[in-house]
């Protein structure tokens, strides 16, 4: 059973169709990004898939369950976390406050106190900072944040709306590299992201997104030779 199955997604912002008709999946333990540039339709699909944004029409299920009637909040209890883009932290809570707000709807508070040490031991520069108000880290560390709070949700699926946004290049590389490193973990991860380069090298499958519709996917690996991908995302 495929970890999301999206069918026919529609969403629109008045009379602007932002997301067309776009149908895909993610299989569990997967990385999949979704490609494309700006206004391309990439974030309205993830803020429907995570109940932030109406869908004009089609259906997203999750381990075979619709999700098309369960509000936002209760899509975490069904095992799908959002990192927005923005990281959406809350500046005036501590570093630790944050990472224990990813965890308020569970009650196994044993292994949630494992799991923080894990964040923690992902990220060492939160744990020289857990008692430092969120709002005073630097970009890639609210970015560590937001990582570890929607990991705190103990997700199946992680959407990652832009994560390397802002940042400085090796920021980049260590981002990634945690992303990299919660797939091998086994979440099944959609990453929605601007470099399509990183991207492409991170995942194992990718689709493309242009004005609203899947235009594009397969392999990653065979993406980053295609040529319409070069020249319209890689530069050439």
């Amino acid at each position: 059973m495929s970890m999301l199955v999206v069918n026919d997604l529609a969403v629109s912002y008045g009379n602007i169709n932002a997301v067309q008709g776009v149908s895909f999946r993610v299989e569990p333990g997967e990385l999949v990004a979704l490609i494309g540039a700006n206004g391309a339709g990439k974030s309205s699909t993830l803020n429907c898939l995570a109940g932030l944004l109406p869908a004009k029409r089609g259906d997203v299920q999750l381990q075979g369950q619709s999700l098309n009637r369960v509000p936002a909040h209760d899509r975490v209890a069904h095992g799908m976390a959002l990192v927005p883009e923005g990281r959406g932290i809350f500046s005036r809570l501590t570093v630790l406050e944050n990472l224990q707000m990813g965890a308020y709807r569970r009650d196994d508070k044993s292994v949630v106190r494992q799991e923080l040490t894990q964040v923690f031991e992902m990220f060492p520069r939160l744990q020289e900072r857990r008692d430092q108000l969120a709002g005073t880290l630097s970009g890639g560390e609210q970015q560590m944040v937001a990582i570890g709070r929607a990991l705190m949700t103990k997700p199946q699926l992680l959407l990652l709306d832009e994560p390397s946004m802002g940042l400085a290049p090796l920021l980049v590389e260590q981002i990634f590299a945690t992303v990299a490193t919660v797939a091998k973990s086994g979440v099944a991860i959609l990453l929605v992201e601007q470099n399509a380069q990183l991207a492409l090298q991170l995942s194992q499958r990718a689709y493309v997104m242009e004005n609203g519709r899947i235009t594009l996917e397969g392999d990653s690996a065979g993406l980053l030779q295609d040529v319409r991908v070069r020249q319209a995302y890689l530069g050439e």
